[in-house]
């Protein structure tokens, strides 16, 4: 079972250019014949904190010099998460002619999608680094911290994205309910809101395993360090998730070309 999906695994890894070619294609396709191309994401992006970050920072009555960057960074890291899982949850259904018919690594298309929101992550991250440059950089010291951070964030949209696509494949009602979910899972986590905003409710974020992935890319650039708890969770999460994620595919990667 573990060698089937990691004999998968290499070979999607080493097929390296064709799905970071097919995701950047994708992105491209999305805005042909556009003069702002897959800017129009960023500005689209820019547009919806701008709107946020009034409305609510008035009703919260925050300081926009320090509220506007902790939305910006939320909103952002919070779209190229659930866009990486919704996503991943068509990913072998959109690619179903081309499992049907060429005998390629499955995990390729599941590459593919992460790739894909890391270009889109990199368009909007621009309004970040502006925020940043316009009202201050809080901590130097734990902007390198960041990095680390997002890769441990991307290795666990990952496998959430693998297990979504391939029980998809199976049952082609989950993507709605998928899509659902996440929409609930934006309001009940600290996005639009700090975690200490919920006072008697705080348990709702102290319990979401989704807060703790959030606050570990977000923490980093507001001048932050994010908490052992933190870290202990999200870490925890990716070896898991990553043990559930192989062993599901690995058992039915098989069966995916007869599901799609």
């Amino acid at each position: 079972m573990f060698s089937l999906i990691f004999v998968d695994l290499k070979a999607s890894v080493a097929s390296w250019r064709l799905w970071t070619l097919l995701g950047w294609l994708e992105v491209r396709q999305r805005y042909a014949r556009s003069r702002v191309g897959p800017f129009w994401l960023t500005i689209s992006m820019g547009v919806l904190i701008g709107s946020i970050g009034v409305v609510y920072g008035t009703l919260f009555g925050m300081k926009m010099s320090d509220y506007l960057p902790y939305l910006a960074i939320s909103l952002v890291m919070w779209g190229t998460f659930s866009q990486t899982v919704t996503e991943g949850s068509t990913a072998y259904i959109n690619s179903g002619a081309y499992i049907r018919q060429a005998s390629t690594p499955k995990l390729i298309y599941m590459l593919q999608v992460v790739w894909r929101n890391l270009v889109i992550l990199a368009h909007n991250f621009l309004i970040v680094l502006l925020l940043l440059a316009v009202f201050g950089v809080k901590s130097w010291a734990t902007l390198p911290v960041f990095i680390p951070a997002l890769v441990l964030y991307m290795i666990n949209a990952l496998w959430i994205a693998m297990v979504a696509g391939l029980l998809s494949a199976r049952f082609r009602d989950l993507p709605q309910i998928i899509a659902a979910l996440m929409q609930i899972a934006f309001y009940v986590t600290p996005i639009i809101y700090r975690p200490n905003a919920l006072n008697r409710f705080s348990f709702i974020v102290e319990l979401n395993p989704l807060a703790h992935l959030i606050e570990l890319v977000r923490a980093p650039l507001i001048g932050e360090m994010p908490s052992a708890t933190t870290w202990a969770v999200t870490i925890t999460m990716a070896v898991l998730g990553w043990i559930l994620a192989l062993a599901l595919t690995g058992r039915y990667l098989k069966r995916i070309p007869y599901w799609v």
